[in-house]
């Protein structure tokens, strides 16, 4: 699909850890630091227990993209970082085959004083979802429902 500059405004779900993303999201809070405003920000304790329906389910709920925020290898859950990685490496399978672009997914490590990287990552992640059609477009190439 061909990527062309959009000027919809996307909307982007956070799945921040407990742990770690989320207090960094709340440092970045604490010093005022402005970010996109269509991040909604979903506190979690780990991002691997979501099977890779819910991920779909958010496309079609109308999250034009989905940004992981994780501990990363610092995880406070024996394995769950290893778990999610194969989980997000199958999602992008999954989201090829069914012709979803897999720039709507990003997995990455913010830790608890990460506050600049949190910010920077949303930006960088809505300034992706504006060279690709609305989700609501997309979903028109994908079945519709969970299985």
């Amino acid at each position: 699909m061909t990527k062309v500059e959009s000027s919809y405004t996307p909307n982007i779900l956070l799945l921040s850890t407990i742990d770690c993303a989320y207090p960094g999201a709340d440092w970045a809070g604490q010093m005022h630091m402005d970010h996109y405003v269509q991040a909604f920000n979903l506190r979690v304790p780990s991002p691997a227990m979501f099977p890779e329906e819910f991920y779909f389910y958010c496309f079609e709920q109308g999250f034009d993209g989905i940004l992981i925020m994780s501990c990363g290898a610092e995880c406070p859950y024996p394995g769950a970082y290893d778990r999610l990685a194969k989980r997000v490496d199958h999602l992008y399978k999954m989201m090829k085959e069914r012709n979803l672009e897999t720039d709507r997914l990003r997995l990455t490590a913010i830790c608890t004083v990460c506050a600049q990287a949190y910010v920077k990552e949303i930006e960088d992640m809505a300034g992706n979802l504006k060279t690709l059609p609305p989700i609501k477009k997309a979903l028109g190439d994908i079945p519709q429902g969970v299985n």
